[in-house]
């Protein structure tokens, strides 16, 4: 039986990039060797930093509307306490139960805004969260010790992860051991058996 085929890494990594944006840098060439975590390109964090700024202000508001928001459930609660004291003492004729109504459903209000605003400041910091999260990924780490196969992308180039991670390196993590890749025809599929002895040239060499 005689088939051509490849020789490949027992175990190749495709390193891609999660976010879409400009490549800034690639730190690494082809055959370098590479360690797991190693940054091995960054992309412009520009807009990144941007965002982050303003989920930062948008944070900050948020917990000042939740002071706020504090403030003016207090003053409801006092005023609708300083009602309910005169009513006491002056026998139920002041003020009119219409007040204490009104005075009752500006604290109920007044509680439910500490409630909203509150929920605002957990949105506002997992917004914040994510962004951060977005520029840690910025800096394309290898997942994996091993040697880089190929660098596929260049700085300027840009890279689009809307539909499909784009890759940027392949990194295989050990070239001591391969494997062949080997297409045998069906014809001659019936005469290859386990055990069976094989052996192979690379036009290489």
């Amino acid at each position: 039986v005689s088939a051509t085929g490849t020789l490949e890494p027992t175990n190749q990594v495709d390193v891609g990039s999660e976010l879409s944006g400009l490549i800034e840098a690639v730190l690494v060439e082809e055959n370098d060797r590479v360690k797991a975590g190693q940054i091995l390109a960054r992309l412009d964090v520009s807009k990144l930093k941007d965002q982050i700024a303003r989920s930062k202000a948008t944070l900050a508001s948020a917990q000042a509307k939740v002071a706020q928001a504090d403030a003016t459930t207090r003053e409801a609660s006092a005023n609708l306490d300083r009602l309910r004291a005169v009513a006491e003492l002056s026998g139920g004729k002041v003020p009119s139960q219409a007040e204490l109504t009104t005075a009752e459903a500006t604290l109920a209000r007044a509680r439910a805004d500490v409630a909203a605003a509150r929920a605002a400041v957990s949105e506002a910091s997992a917004a914040l969260s994510s962004d951060e999260t977005n520029l840690a990924k910025a800096s394309i780490r290898s997942p994996i010790d091993g040697i880089v196969l190929a660098r596929l992308k260049e700085p300027g180039q840009t890279v689009a992860a809307s539909f499909e991670t784009p890759v940027l390196c392949t990194i295989a993590e050990d070239l001591s051991q391969m494997e062949l890749q080997v297409a045998v025809d069906e014809a001659d599929v019936g005469q290859v058996v386990e055990d069976q002895t094989a052996t192979f040239n690379v036009d290489a060499y």
